[in-house]
């Protein structure tokens, strides 16, 4: 059977030194188009208070756990998630799509995937949010972002219990987590595992945009615990109750037939900035360096097109890379000491960082080769 849309382009060669070589990275929206009425989750009220940042957004839990001991850590931890996460049905013209999010603020702001509620962004679609008190809600897309495939939306509701957002700087590789969300549309489920890797450079496309290029780059968080079709937007959750990712993508070999395959979570503090940015001005930006790059190129690193592409400058006059001395026909080999080997994760290292942020990038310019300092620039998501 043929893949479904959606489906990141595979690697050029086997060059690349990190990421998801052989696999093809799906939407889970893509796979996950049901259609059908809201399940109520079974539960009650939990209330666990967390102190409030400038944003109001939550940033610490009064009741940390600490280490997990046993098994015990998961009922806690997911009695805790559940309240707070929530159903999502976006329905236009008799067809509908389901995902899941997660109550950021007590007044109502819910995250949830770009592509999940992507047919209601211009206002083309009805959103119904449900909760685990069998409670349902109209939603309104507050801002969305291809880029980073994050979504806020808000329902006319107060006194609600958000997750934390934690540190995801602070996660190692094998540290327990727990995935919560609606697969195939099973409200309240939940599945455990651990933190298979990190820093994964992992690209999405949406079924909906055109060209061939990705829709999001992300360098993502991979986790084992069972991700499905309907998890989209939902939280990956650690043994301190905070969620340390939102669930976006899954990894999987044409030749798999299905299973149990690697998933992929946005970095909490990604989602952070990008969500205070949407609920404070209503849209995200991402970094830049101001180059075109030739897919091309075949040899080491990334190369900096030698020439205007389309009337576009390879560098672009006065930005950061034009600043800094990158030339076209430039090669760059490394970002902050760590080798690319192609463009896709040459952007996706570059979208790990915060506009204004610096980077060292490692240039070759023929057989010379030195390292530049670049102070990223801002452009606006659309």
């Amino acid at each position: 059977m043929a893949p479904p849309p959606g489906v990141a382009a595979p690697p050029r060669s086997q060059r690349r030194r990190r990421g998801v070589p052989g696999l093809v990275v799906v939407l889970l929206m893509v796979v996950s188009l049901l259609i059908g009425a809201l399940v109520g989750l079974v539960g009650r009220p939990w209330l666990f208070p967390a102190e409030s940042g400038a944003t109001g957004l939550p940033t610490s839990r009064s009741d940390t756990r600490g280490d997990p001991v046993g098994d015990t850590w998961i009922s806690e931890i997911a009695a805790i998630a559940l309240p707070s996460t929530v159903f999502i049905e976006v329905r236009s013209d008799g067809a509908g799509v389901t995902g899941s999010g997660f109550v950021v603020r007590e007044d109502g702001y819910v995250v949830t995937n770009h592509h999940v509620v992507e047919t209601a962004v211009d206002g083309g679609a009805e959103i119904t949010i449900g909760f685990s008190d069998g409670t349902e809600d109209r939603a309104e897309v507050v801002g969305s972002t291809p880029d980073y495939d994050l979504a806020v939306l808000k329902i006319d509701r107060t006194g609600l219990t958000p997750l934390v957002l934690g540190d995801s700087d602070g996660i190692a590789v094998g540290d327990p987590v727990i995935a919560v969300g609606a697969p195939l549309g099973l409200t309240g489920s939940v599945t455990s595992g651990i933190v298979s890797a990190l820093n994964r450079p992992v690209t999405v496309r949406s079924p909906d945009a055109s060209g061939a290029d990705p829709s999001s780059y992300i360098n993502a968080v991979q986790t084992d615990a069972a991700i499905n079709r309907g998890n989209s937007g939902g939280p990956l959750i650690d043994a301190n109750g905070e969620v340390v990712g939102v669930n976006t993508a899954v990894a999987r070999d044409a030749s798999s037939g299905g299973g149990n395959e690697p998933g992929f979570a946005i970095p909490a503090n990604q989602v952070r900035h990008t969500v205070e940015q949407i609920i404070e001005t209503g849209q995200a930006t991402y970094p830049v360096i101001g180059v075109l790059l030739d897919p091309d190129h075949d040899g080491e690193g990334v190369a900096v097109a030698s020439d205007e592409v389309n009337g576009s400058p390879a560098v672009t006059p006065g930005g950061p890379a034009d600043e800094a001395g990158i030339r076209p026909g430039d090669v760059i080999v490394a970002v902050d000491g760590d080798p690319v080997s192609q463009p896709t994760e040459l952007i996706v290292r570059v979208r790990a960082h915060l506009p204004g942020d610096s980077v060292v990038l490692t240039i070759r310019t023929g057989s010379d080769e030195h390292d530049i300092e670049v102070v990223l620039g801002e452009q606006v998501s659309k």
